[in-house]
């Protein structure tokens, strides 16, 4: 009697095995703006201070970018005008160095190299005189501005990369090895500065970072680079002023 009743309940757990099946959904999670500009109904995203390598306008370029992807995701409208020249503006004032120190605006450099050079023009954004004048131009909109640094990058050092081998019987297989190699690419480093036009004040700022490396022999236009570390960092940038969604997929059991 027992071994029947053992084996009666191994066909019960195996009938039920045979019913259950799973379903895989989509999900979308929310996510909340981090600033409320609900107070705008437009956005000019003026231009950047921008610096690094010469192969890449990063100015232009994230501008021109910033500009399409908010007028595809957000429903705020976007500006269309001409990109502000920020760097001939903050040449017009005295500039104050992070030490104390002070620097003739004759002096900024015209080709920014280094990231040393960009704190030169940080006043610029502290400039609410100057800001509320680009917002009355534009009907008190919301501006969007800050730095881009976009610099050329190498290293050297061990890389685990996966390897196939095969055995004495031809059988395949895949295991870990340690490389020395030398990596060549980019890093992009923007700084968002989101200025309130009525009063010229500095409402939110945000600074990213994204870099890429790829096998030294291989070429990789900059500007390639350039567009696949903007589109890393886009959506984070996307959530700062609208609700944005992360999509994935959960399993249900039934």
């Amino acid at each position: 009697m027992r071994t029947a009743r053992i084996l009666a309940s191994l066909v019960a757990l195996a009938a039920a095995g045979a019913c259950t099946s799973f379903l895989e959904v989509s999900v979308e999670t929310p996510i909340q703006p981090k600033l409320d500009i609900t107070p705008f109904s437009r956005v000019l995203v003026a231009g950047f201070v921008a610096g690094g390598t010469e192969d890449v306008d990063a100015n232009l370029e994230t501008v021109r970018m910033l500009r399409n992807q908010l007028k595809s995701k957000s429903s705020v409208k976007v500006i269309d005008a001409d990109v502000l020249p920020l760097m001939e503006e903050a040449a017009k004032r005295p500039v104050a160095t992070p030490d104390g120190s002070a620097v003739p605006a004759a002096e900024l450099p015209k080709v920014i190299k280094e990231e040393r050079d960009l704190q030169l023009f940080e006043p610029l954004f502290a400039n609410t005189e100057y800001w509320r004048k680009v917002g009355e131009e534009f009907q008190w909109p919301l501006i969007v501005t800050g730095t881009v640094m976009f610099t050329p990058y190498a290293t050297i050092g061990y890389v685990q990369k996966d390897q196939e081998v095969f055995d004495a019987v031809g059988r395949r297989s895949v295991v870990p090895v340690r490389t020395y190699m030398e990596r060549k690419g980019f890093i992009l480093k923007p700084k968002f500065v989101f200025i309130d036009s009525r009063t010229g004040a500095v409402i939110y700022s945000v600074t990213f970072r994204e870099e890429i490396l790829y096998n030294a022999e291989q070429s990789t236009p900059a500007l390639s680079s350039y567009f696949e570390l903007m589109d890393r960092l886009l959506p984070a940038f996307l959530s700062t002023l609208s609700s944005q969604s992360i999509k994935g997929t959960r399993v249900l059991l039934r």
